[in-house]
């Protein structure tokens, strides 16, 4: 009979599109939260060609097919997790267009040192360098994320034929002196306070934004001709 199972039960409702065949309660409030959390950790601690999709849903407590629905691959299990750890330095554009000309290289160098010394954000900022370091598609995936949230809105924010260039030189001074005081841990820049590292570094940091273009071509501002822009 229709509507009816051979026991004279009602029939199970239909499948939702998209969701995973077993709904039970470990799908609920804080899942999503749940799943990125051993996604980080798990990427953290082996890498990511170490891990599978069924290793973070085991992390989680949940049921690999919830991962799925949530994220998708393991592709976009990572770039979720990246996105999520660059987050406090994804607003660095917004700063620049709020800070004065001759203060963006300070405030640019103290939000993302701040990143990295915060042992809550360090942690997966660290996994993801060295996913991205030793796995071409984790790399592929952090230089997109890195390029389309970060330094391509940072450079939109800078008035200059050679913004991308800029803003790409400034990146490399401080992710590469991240990666010595926290990865590689070169002394003494590890043990060195964090305001004496970006009071050295915040100079640099302004004259790859906003100095003078070293060719002398059309980029060249001394410093003046360059401004953020909405």
């Amino acid at each position: 009979m229709s509507g009816s199972s051979a026991a004279g039960e009602p029939a199970p409702a239909p499948r939702r599109r998209g969701r995973p065949a077993r709904r039970t309660a470990e799908d609920g409030p804080g899942t999503r939260e749940r799943i990125l959390a051993s996604a980080r950790g798990e990427f953290a601690e082996h890498g990511y060609d170490k891990v599978s999709v069924r290793a973070v849903a085991r992390g989680a407590g949940v049921d690999a097919a919830l991962v799925h629905h949530y994220f998708g691959t393991k592709e976009q299990v990572f770039a979720a997790a990246v996105e999520g750890a660059i987050a406090p330095v994804l607003v660095v554009p917004e700063l620049v267009r709020e800070t004065a000309l001759d203060a963006v290289g300070e405030t640019v160098t103290r939000r993302f040192l701040e990143t990295w010394e915060d042992p809550a954000t360090r942690a997966p900022l660290l996994a993801i360098v060295r996913s991205a370091v030793n796995n071409e598609r984790a790399a592929a995936v952090f230089r997109g994320l890195l390029t389309r949230s970060l330094l391509s809105r940072l450079a939109a924010r800078l008035a200059a034929p050679d913004a991308e260039l800029r803003v790409g030189l400034a990146a490399a001074q401080l992710i590469g002196s991240a990666m010595l005081r926290h990865v590689i841990r070169l002394e003494p820049l590890a043990s060195e306070p964090l305001a004496t590292v970006t009071a050295r570094l915040a100079p640099v940091v302004q004259y790859h934004l906003t100095g003078p273009d070293p060719a002398g071509g059309p980029g060249a501002a001394g410093g003046r001709g360059l401004r953020t822009t909405g």
